[in-house]
């Protein structure tokens, strides 16, 4: 029968308690590093079966990348990004100061707006805008009328199509920034005699742009990619050039990772200057550094012996040894 040293029993145990913590902090870091190692033997293996395949052309993907046709694209691409950007920044921020306002008539357009444009599809919308000639074949005041086929240009029909449905999008981004924004700001400057046109632009607006700019900056990530819809009526964007130069020497899979590569390149140095922008906006409202203040001490485990317990057990071994 094994007699239990009532001395030895707690140094026993602190080296279990020990043990086991160093188990339960291990653990979580063993599966990190093996399900990264996981992942990154996947890419590889996708990577090398790419490469290795030998059927596709690399010396037409170097030609064309850079060409000057798919360099055109590309600032169609851009040109409608940041045209559409501007343009729902501004209707976005009329329709959230009318979703947000008392007028009943104001807040059910804006509603009608946002639940129209948010409810149909992207493509609806650009190809619905590209035929409005067939129920509209003229506008004009008076006397004056002009052909709408002269005025709905691939291009027009683009900008507008993805302004407007971006604008739905816009309003709801800006409204939860105007929300943000503590209602006293707004009390304290009534009581000061501002006009609301005034309140809005110079005291909840500044302080509703830290809020807006990420889910924005997504947007408008959003909004770079999806212009390469507008190739289904011939606008010669990214996508559209490179459909097209595929059109004519069928190397499809080569040119689409042409614009594969514009869309990642672009879309790069669009999330860097939303990172900048972020930190430039958030220098007021950094967190206060914790330089000088006491840190709560660390919980022990229920079943861990504290280091009083461990001195004590250690003198006790030392005195009957």
């Amino acid at each position: 029968m094994a007699i239990l040293d009532p001395v030895a029993e707690p140094a026993m145990n602190a080296r279990g308690g020990a043990s086991r913590v160093i188990h339960a902090r291990l653990a979580p870091r063993l599966f990190t590093a093996s399900s990264a190692a996981v992942v990154l033997l996947i890419l590889a293996g996708a990577v090398y079966l790419v490469v290795s395949s030998g059927r596709l052309r690399w010396a037409v993907i170097g030609e064309y990348i850079f060409s000057t046709v798919m360099l055109n694209g590309v600032k169609t691409t851009l040109t409608i990004t940041l045209v559409s950007l501007i343009t729902s920044i501004v209707l976005g921020t009329l329709l959230a100061t009318m979703r947000m306002s008392k007028n009943f008539i104001l807040k059910a357009i804006a509603s009608g707006y946002i639940w129209f444009f948010r409810g149909t599809p992207v493509i609806v919308q650009v190809v619905f805008w590209f035929n409005i000639a067939l129920f509209l074949p003229k506008v004009g005041f008076g006397d004056w009328t002009v052909s709408t086929n002269v005025i709905v240009t691939p291009m027009n029909a683009a900008l507008l199509a993805m302004s407007l449905n971006v604008s739905a999008f816009m309003c709801e981004v800006i409204r939860g920034g105007l929300l943000a924004v503590d209602r006293g700001q707004t009390e304290a400057a009534m009581s000061i005699g501002m006009r609301p046109a005034n309140i809005l632009l110079r005291i909840v607006l500044p302080q509703a742009v830290r809020v807006i700019l990420p889910p924005a900056g997504n947007l408008a990530i959003d909004l770079l990619k999806a212009t390469s819809l507008v190739y289904v009526i011939g606008t010669k964007e990214i996508l559209g050039t490179a459909t097209s130069i595929a059109g004519q020497n069928f190397y499809v899979i080569e040119l689409l990772i042409v614009a594969c590569c514009w869309y990642l390149i672009l879309v790069t140095i669009a999330s860097y200057l939303q990172g900048k922008l972020e930190k430039r906006f958030s220098r007021g409202y950094a967190p206060a550094s914790t330089k000088g203040k006491k840190t709560a001490a660390p919980t022990q485990a229920p079943d861990t012996p504290s280091a009083n317990q461990l001195e004590s057990a250690t003198e006790i071994e030392e005195a009957t040894s």
